[in-house]
């Protein structure tokens, strides 16, 4: 390539974009950094949401000292990602920080749940020392990423760890309930069933919310791994269930599902819906609540966020393991026998699949 060619407005916006993405690994860092300090709950204080400097913000979240000027450098950077708004004074000398929608996300509600620690889990050790190995899932599938750099799979791992468990739930637990109310209110799959079984319900969340709505239901199974439902909260009109859903599910008229078939491989998810086929009336359904990639890839936000899951799924639960397409779902739902699909976007992130018997 000719040397002129390089001041050219291509060349130019070309180097800015490989520069910015081999810096990117800033953006989660930071916020990482964001959550740790404990900054959305400071800046919202009950809903104040009032502008506040970094030497404010650190006075309340590091009492005993530290870093303004680097607080600072971190608001700054993910202000230019639309996660807090930047208010300077005339002359630049003062910069003070609110939170956007995006920045919100991370601010602990009635519920005690947040954002934060979906953040938190996804950047752990286990996990960090997995990614320089993402390569690896090209070379060799059959083990992912996070098994060569820590010698088990990740659920076997996070088993071991009560701390780790527990920040997973906490983080499945506090993208589960806002995604759920919004599923709650756009869609009406669970009128008219009086059994439900949640597979891979973790804490039973979800199972809470729906027989809240639908008291149709007069028995929900919140069913998982034994470890799991061992350490579940009581819940009224709820039974915990511990098994394998490789081997068998308990039978209901309606199955739900959430971020279940993602994370295994095409003959995996197979023997999953296999096993629902089997645990269903005629007429009953499974519902899966699943991430759906578009049939094109462009550069939105919620391709990328879609996207950037894949990579995720990869690269810590199976090499395999997969976000799909509508039609890749339909396809699975048809080689078990279900006959019937349907897909529900209601949530830019999870798309609700219907299959029926």
């Amino acid at each position: 390539m000719a040397m002129e060619d390089e001041s050219s407005e291509s060349r130019n916006r070309a180097r800015l974009a490989i520069l910015e993405l081999a810096n990117m690994i800033s953006v989660p860092m930071s916020l990482n950094a964001i959550v740790r300090l404990n900054v959305a709950d400071v800046i919202w204080q009950g809903g104040a949401n009032a502008p506040l400097s970094a030497s404010e913000i650190l006075a309340r979240v590091h009492p005993s000292g530290g870093d303004p000027e680097n607080l600072q450098r971190i608001l700054r950077m993910l202000t230019s990602y639309d996660v807090f708004t930047e208010h300077v004074n005339s002359d630049a000398t003062e910069r003070r920080y609110s939170l956007t929608e995006i920045g919100k996300t991370l601010v602990t509600d009635s519920e005690g749940l947040s954002y934060a620690s979906y953040v938190l889990q996804h950047h752990q050790d286990a996990l960090m020392r997995a990614w320089p190995l993402v390569h690896e899932a090209v070379v060799d599938p059959t083990t992912e990423p996070f098994v060569k750099a820590n010698d088990e799979p990740a659920y076997a791992y996070y088993g071991k760890q009560p701390e780790m468990n527990g920040l997973m739930q906490k983080a499945m637990s506090g993208v589960s309930v806002p995604f759920m109310k919004a599923i709650l209110n756009g869609y009406d799959g669970f009128q008219g069933m009086e059994k439900l079984v949640d597979v891979g319900g973790s804490a039973g969340d979800c199972l809470r919310m729906i027989l809240k709505k639908y008291p149709n239901i007069r028995e929900g199974i919140n069913f998982d791994l034994p470890e799991v439902v061992a350490k579940a909260p009581n819940i009224p009109g709820v039974t915990h269930v511990g098994g394998d859903m490789f081997k068998s599910i308990p039978s209901a008229d309606g199955i739900f599902m959430k971020w279940v078939l993602t994370t295994w491989t095409d003959e995996e998810c197979k023997q999953i819906m296999e096993n629902c086929y089997k645990a269903l009336p005629v007429g009953g359904k499974l519902i899966a609540c699943e991430p759906v990639l578009p049939k094109q890839s462009d550069d939105s936000h919620r391709t990328r966020a879609l996207l950037e899951g894949d990579i995720f799924v990869m690269t810590i639960y199976r090499a395999k393991g997969k976000h799909r397409t509508a039609e890749e779902f339909k396809l699975l739902g048809q080689s078990v026998g279900f006959s019937h699909f349907q897909a529900f976007y209601i949530d830019y992130f999870y798309t609700v699949l219907e299959f029926h018997k």
